[in-house]
């Protein structure tokens, strides 16, 4: 039976030297849960939070199993959990990840500057209540919010930069998780507003506003177009990883 944990201190371990920032939303009880099938003393873990899940330790098909309904993206600790997902998932799309440094120092007039590139017609407001709503209208904006529990959850944990234009969202970057430190970046941009340098803005703006409050901005990279946006700002590529995206 797959139980969720409340102790998570019991798989810390099993999750440990893996750098990425949704597991430790859930660890430190923030955003997301934690699945295991022993509560007593798990030897494997399955972190969840928004669409992402990350299995660790012994390999266990009872927990790979656990997926909660809808689309989701899961990254295995090593080989034997990816060959569990394939057999348990057959028809997830295996794919590229690609994770970027922790540890970036970023040059703060260089992310002022980019909000100068902001075109005539455009305005910058952060994700407020009524944007809150806002976002939620579109599957382009939705995830700059839909992870949080509610409005309410959002208002007071997360952080979020939308680009204006007659009235509609037409890009912005928000934290898609929040753990103590800081927050995992969330950036989207309308197709016909692309080209524009919107979510280069938005970002920038988001990031300054992280590090006012002591927050770090978290980046991991979907494809290499993200990859490259990270870079322009301030960002270091890591290492690419796996992971399986299941309906």
């Amino acid at each position: 039976m797959v139980y969720a944990l409340e102790d998570t201190s019991k798989v810390k371990g099993l999750f440990e030297g893996w750098q990425d920032t949704l597991i430790t939303s859930c660890l430190q009880k923030v955003m997301g849960r934690i699945f295991v099938t022993d509560l007593s003393e798990p030897a494997s873990a399955f972190a969840f939070v928004g669409c992402f899940g990350f299995f660790a330790g012994k390999p266990d098909l009872e927990l790979g199993k656990s997926k909660p309904e809808g689309f989701a993206i899961l990254t295995p600790q090593n080989r034997q959990w990816a060959e569990l997902i394939e057999v348990t998932y057959p028809g997830a799309k295996k794919v590229t990840r690609y994770a970027i440094r922790k540890d970036t120092h970023f040059d703060v007039n260089s992310l002022k500057k980019n909000l100068l590139l902001l075109p005539d017609g455009y305005e910058l407001k952060e994700i407020d209540a009524a944007l809150y709503d806002k976002c939620l209208e579109s599957p382009v904006t939705a995830d700059f919010v839909s992870s949080f529990q509610s409005k309410a959850a959002y208002l007071r944990d997360g952080r979020g930069v939308a680009a204006i234009r007659n009235g509609e969202i037409v890009s912005g970057a928000s934290s898609y998780t929040r753990y103590r430190e800081g927050i995992e970046i969330e950036v989207d941009t309308v197709e016909e507003e692309r080209r524009k340098h919107l979510a280069l803005i938005a970002c920038s703006a988001l990031i300054l506003r992280c590090l006012d409050e002591g927050l770090y901005p978290s980046w991991d990279a979907q494809n290499m177009v993200s990859v490259h946006l990270a870079e322009k700002l301030g960002y270091q590529f890591d290492h690419e990883y796996t992971a399986y995206e299941v309906t």
